[in-house]
């Protein structure tokens, strides 16, 4: 997702969205103060009215890649839009991690701005790119930002050293990462508390395998708001008391993509059965080759035509991995 395709973010107070060239001369008052840049590692102070220029044409450019998300923090302000602060989320896409950093300009620190922006970029990231883990860095005697960082979610995983430009030198840091999990939570099945293997209830859910003329999978991935948010799987759902695997596809798929299926068209193929801390999921998947009309994303999810043999490129619930060799070898 490049910044074509970027829309702001909302909270209920704050919009998070691409910083403008015309930012920067608000962004330079709020940020050329001490107490700011001294808990921003790679920012000197003085913090030079040039630097505000240049930042912002970097983070146009990063964005436009894909390389990074560095957002204005804006609020309203008697029916005027107005800098608050900034978050970012730096990528590393060869280890599958996105780096979260803030910063709120002093006038508005006490009002939960930080928390409220960083947990925004959080949970969009963790249900829009494709990463596995979130990492932040606080300086140790920076108290204010590490209680954000655990407040949405975020654990100490540990300690080590960082320049920090303002302060001269290196400065002890806590290193902390929150995976979906994390930031998602559990549902209430599925938290991690041991439960005895005989005692997890069954939960039924159908699954099915859409398969274009041209031989691709449909997979959609889980929306912001849903645990395991962010992967993966086939369309389906869980079963509603007395339905069968048929009738419920027949009616996720309608929800869900907004098409019809009969269910002759329904062929059951193969099944997961996979326990996790306090429920036992078993999962029949169908194929399904011929619809009415239209595949349509009704839930905000993501969807992907995939080649079999890609199948495995996506990160996907581990209830749904274990079906994917099968189905890339029967196709």
């Amino acid at each position: 997702m490049t910044a074509a395709g970027f829309a702001p973010l909302a909270t209920a107070r704050l919009t998070l969205r691409p910083l403008v060239a015309a930012d920067a001369p608000a962004l330079h008052r709020l940020i050329n103060d001490w107490e700011v840049c001294r808990n921003l590692a790679g920012v000197p102070f003085p913090y030079p009215r040039a630097l505000a220029d240049d930042w912002i044409a970097a983070s146009i450019a990063d964005l436009a890649a894909g390389r990074a998300y560095h957002l204005a923090i804006t609020g309203n302000e008697e029916g005027r839009e107005i800098l608050v602060g900034g978050v970012g989320l730096r990528l590393d896409p060869a280890h599958r991690i996105g780096r979260l950093g803030y910063w709120v300009g002093r006038r508005f620190w006490g009002h939960g701005v930080a928390c409220e922006a960083a947990a925004r970029l959080a949970a969009w990231s963790l249900a829009h790119l494709d990463l596995d883990r979130l990492e932040a860095v606080a300086a140790t005697d920076n108290a204010a930002s590490l209680a954000v960082l655990r407040r949405i979610g975020f654990r100490a995983i540990g300690e080590d050293e960082q320049a920090f430009l303002a302060r001269g030198g290196a400065q002890p840091v806590v290193i902390c990462e929150a995976r979906r999990e994390d930031i998602f939570g559990h549902p209430e099945a599925m938290r991690d508390a041991a439960a005895p293997e005989e005692s997890k209830p069954l939960l039924l859910v159908a699954a099915c395998a859409l398969i274009d003329g041209d031989g691709r999978v449909l997979l959609a991935r889980r929306p912001e708001g849903k645990t395991m948010a962010g992967l993966w799987e086939f369309p389906g759902g869980k079963l509603a008391p007395g339905e069968t695997p048929e009738a419920a596809l027949i009616r996720e798929l309608r929800e869900e993509l907004g098409i019809d299926v009969a269910a002759a068209c329904l062929a059951p193929f193969a099944f997961a059965s996979h326990a996790y801390e306090r429920v036992h999921l078993l999962m029949p998947l169908y194929l399904c080759r011929r619809w009415r009309g239209f595949v349509t994303p009704r839930e905000g999810q993501a969807l992907a035509w995939v080649r079999p043999e890609k199948l495995s490129e996506y990160r996907m619930p581990p209830a749904d991995l274990p079906l994917v060799p099968m189905l890339r070898d029967f196709l």
